[in-house]
């Protein structure tokens, strides 16, 4: 049952509250009257600006003096922030939008780096007390309640702390249900108005978003909850409506989040997002804003599927880490390859802001089966640096601690950070860096001594191969795997699949019984050029990452336009058909690669390999040697 319904069922409490609401009604300008010079002014959040209240203050500009106008960002027009006003109007934003960057990046005005779990505190303790709460509320209900729409955040303690407040009572806010109901006797002064709501459409994904967006949707699995952070990135823009539009094949998600969009109608139509699985506040979407269309703003009206809660509540982080399997997903403007994430500055200009990212990043990561993700695009808006960098920009803010990350995914791919030394995240880091910038990372990271001086000893350099992604293959006993090509990250896992060989195993690809694997050869299987030497990995899903269990290779032989082929499978995962699930991948490359064919040495007691180059469809002939059969294939 709905707040409202539950209302609908309990007595008037005071059936005077009429009178009192007509007293109190004004205009816009004699409300306004109210605020005098050196006082601080809050103006409500995103879409529910209250602006005939903000126009009606500029009306006074002349008549006042050092006014501090704090919010947590707006989308409606700002003329306090223009610099003409800068003498008169000092903003202090909790969070960088649009309409004021310039101008607190030129120092016409102040930013508040804060925790947005935190910021009601400060309103609740005095620390930063509001004389005056410019609001926008629906229209009261029987009762003589309004609801804050589609704006709570922290809305609602700025007007529970503040000395007076002003609201602009807007016959076309949604009536939104949760924790979003105030009193009519906690509000001073009355503008009432019927106009439409800002609107905010969800823009089309450009194609990096689109690319960064199926990585994400593939690490969300049925039954998640999910959190999307209020920041962009620059020059692609935001990200959440790019992964929601890959999750429509997703059953029973939730959502836990500061903001919601238009891009949410659609995973409600379908019945994706249902909230079944969720933890706390079952079978409702929990938000503490929305900013978005008409479309939103109807669907949001008196729908107990939505719950509008205060940003105290949505962004506790305890709270959050109580919701099991979150998932946080927040963006960044840069990452060193240690891990330290800025995501509030681009150097020494701010940008945007903390928000609720450490919130839900810290949340997500102790939330049983959470994931706490980063993301970024690989260029900057510019596309001309990497944003995945030896150092930070000088200025640059660590949000997030190399300690603290988890998940970092860019367009080329996901790394998984927690618990991995320098080295393994340097790796990781500069494999999903923009290609033309990895040699150059991987060289900086050497002479920063994040990685080993024997790496760069290996000819082939630091080469990954980005045409061909990973892909879902079926064993011959319905097992599902991971296909891809190897990666500078994979050294561990190699060195597991080596030290797991049986003798029998290493005698039949390596031809002897005694096998040893220094660091230089297990370098030489991870460093490819994916041209002349070519190397596959089959993966299986471990608690954080994957395993490998077998390897196919290529080496070709520039002369005659051949290559070489070879494949290690763990003893444990033989004869489920693997090498003739890896022969055919090659093949596929090599055809690509105009290659001729390819040759083979295979133990004469190897029949397993050997029926599947006989079996291959090729044109195969074979040569005995000293039990060894020599292959020739030809395309």
């Amino acid at each position: 049952m709905s707040d409202h319904q539950q209302g609908e069922k309990e007595p008037l409490l005071d059936p005077d509250w009429r009178t009192r609401y007509q007293a109190r009604l004004r205009g816009a300008r004699e409300a306004v009257r109210e605020i005098r010079s050196g006082q601080r002014v809050f103006i409500g959040t995103g879409c529910a600006e209250p602006q005939p209240l903000v126009q009606a203050l500029m009306e006074r500009a002349h008549e006042l003096q050092d006014l501090e106008i704090i919010h947590l960002l707006t989308k409606g027009d700002a003329p306090y922030a223009a610099p003409e006003h800068a003498d008169r109007f000092r903003v202090n934003s909790f969070f960088i939008g649009q309409n004021v960057r310039d101008q607190i990046q030129a120092g016409l005005g102040d930013y508040t780096p804060v925790l947005l779990s935190d910021i009601p505190r400060l309103f609740d303790s005095g620390q930063i007390p509001i004389d005056v709460a410019l609001i926008q509320v629906s229209p009261p209900d029987h009762r003589g309640r309004v609801s804050l729409g589609i704006s709570v955040d922290i809305v609602k303690s700025a007007a529970e702390n503040a000395s007076r407040v002003i609201a602009l009572i807007n016959a076309q806010m949604p009536y939104t249900l949760g924790d979003s109901l105030l009193d009519i006797d906690d509000l001073d002064t009355l503008v009432a108005a019927d106009l439409p709501i800002i609107e905010r459409p969800t823009k089309p994904a450009h194609p990096a978003t689109d690319r960064i967006a199926r990585h994400i949707a593939a690490l969300i699995q049925d039954g998640d909850t999910l959190q999307f952070g209020l920041g962009r990135i620059p020059g692609i823009g935001r990200i959440p409506p790019a992964v929601m539009s890959h999750l429509l094949d997703k059953k029973d998600l939730g959502v836990h989040t500061e903001m919601i969009t238009d891009s949410i109608i659609r995973l409600v139509e379908a019945g994706v997002v249902t909230g079944r699985k969720k933890t706390l506040d079952r079978g409702r979407i929990v938000a503490s804003f929305c900013m978005g269309t008409r479309r939103l703003y109807e669907l949001v009206d008196r729908n107990p599927l939505f719950a509008f809660k205060p940003s105290e509540y949505v962004n506790d982080p305890l709270i959050i880490s109580r919701q099991e399997r979150m998932v946080a997903i927040n963006m960044a403007m840069q990452i060193d390859l240690t891990g330290q994430v800025c995501s509030d500055s681009a150097g020494d200009k701010f940008y945007s802001g903390i928000g609720g990212q450490l919130d839900f990043h810290w949340g997500a990561a102790r939330s049983p089966g959470g994931k706490a993700i980063i993301v970024l695009s690989a260029l900057d808006e510019h596309s001309r640096a990497s944003r995945i960098v030896a150092r930070l920009s000088p200025g640059s803010g660590v949000s997030i601690t190399r300690g603290e990350v988890r998940y970092v995914v860019s367009e080329y791919g996901v790394a998984y950070l927690h618990g991995k030394s320098v080295q393994e995240r340097a790796l990781a880091l500069i494999s999903i860096a923009h290609p033309d910038f990895r040699e150059r990372l991987f060289k900086e990271a050497i002479e920063q001594k994040l990685i080993r001086a024997e790496h760069a000893q290996v000819q082939a350099g630091f080469v990954v191969n980005t045409g061909d992604r990973r892909r879902v293959v079926v064993l011959a006993d319905g097992t599902e795997a991971g296909l891809r090509p190897i990666l500078p990250t994979d050294e561990q896992g190699i060195k597991e699949l080596m030290y797991s060989l049986s003798q029998d195993t290493l005698y039949q690809r390596f031809m002897n019984h005694y096998q040893q694997f220094g660091a230089k050869q297990l370098l030489d299987f991870i460093y490819v050029d994916h041209r002349q030497n070519v190397a596959l990995v089959l993966t299986i899903p471990e608690a954080r990452g994957e395993e490998i269990i077998a390897v196919a290779r290529y080496f070709l032989d520039e002369p005659s336009n051949r290559a070489e082929v070879a494949f290690l499978v763990r003893d444990d995962w033989q004869g489920r058909g693997i090498g003739k699930i890896l022969f055919e991948a090659l093949t596929v490359i090599a055809k690509r690669s105009g290659l001729r064919g390819f040759t083979a040495l295979v133990l004469r007691d190897n029949r397993k390999m050997q029926a599947v180059f006989n079996h291959s469809g090729l044109t195969v002939k074979s040569f005995l040697e000293d039990d060894v059969y020599r292959f020739e294939m030809d395309f």
